[in-house]
Formats: C-alpha cells, structure tokens, sequence
C-alpha cells in the first residue's frame, strides 16, 4: 500500500484491487458519516487490517522460504569446502603446513606455491585443489 501525495491510496500485489476498493468505501464512509456509522467504520477499519495482516504475511512466508533455500545452499558450500580442506591437509607435506600454520598465527596472507616451496614437486602439490582424481596427475 503506497499513500500518494494526493492523500489517496495505492494497493500493490494480487488483492490490490479488493484493498482499493474497501479504503474507497471507507472514504466515502467517512466523508457521509453520523454517530450511527461508527460501527460501520470499526468494522471497515477491521477489514482493512485484516486484509494488511493477510499480505504481511504472505510476504513474510515468501521470504522465509527464499532464506531457507539460501541456508541450505549455504550448508552445501560449507560442506564442500570443509572436504576440499581436508583433501588439502593430507595432500600438505608437513613443511607446508607449518609454513601455513606460522601464516595463519602472524595473520599474513598465504603465500602462493612456487617450484621452491618444499614438498611441492614443480609447485603443483598445493595447485590441484579441484582435482578429484585418485591418483597422481602427470
């Protein structure tokens, strides 16, 4: 619902119409009101809430479903990454993990594997993190 700078309203979404039409009832209602219309007016304002309520949450299920999609995304990645990491370890010659693990304490970033780092035959150890195969490359 968007109020123009006219004083009137907008309704977004499926029952937009439905919305338009029940706060044109209520202006109108308004505009021809007596002490006896009160009730009438409560009810339409009831309506109007109700109806309000109803779209807040649609929109709220809608997003909740779009972040339990991007959770489970996420918890894939997660999950991929932590085998990749293990897979690394056990690959790492135990030089290269202490090098890696002085990085880590000192908080500098790591350095890239270059044919002189040790235990990396031609610096390609480190270099085959997306390889699956099961055994050595040539």
């Amino acid at each position: 619902m968007v109020l123009l700078t006219d004083g009137s309203m907008r309704a977004q979404g499926h029952d937009g119409m439905a919305m338009k039409l029940l706060f044109w009832e209520l202006e109108q209602h308004l505009k021809s009101s007596s002490g006896a219309s009160v009730v009438a007016i409560d009810n339409k304002i009831e309506q109007a809430m109700d109806l309000v309520k109803s779209h807040l949450m649609y929109a709220v299920r809608e997003e909740v479903e779009v972040l339990k999609e991007q959770i489970k995304e996420l918890i894939d990645r997660n999950s991929q990454l932590e085998q990749e990491n293990t897979l690394l370890k056990t690959l790492a010659s135990p030089e290269q993990m202490a090098q890696f693990q002085a990085q880590v304490q000192t908080g500098s970033p790591p350095a890239p594997p270059t044919a002189a780092t040790p235990g990396a035959p031609g610096g390609t150890a480190l270099a085959q993190p997306s390889s699956h195969s099961s055994g050595p490359s040539a």
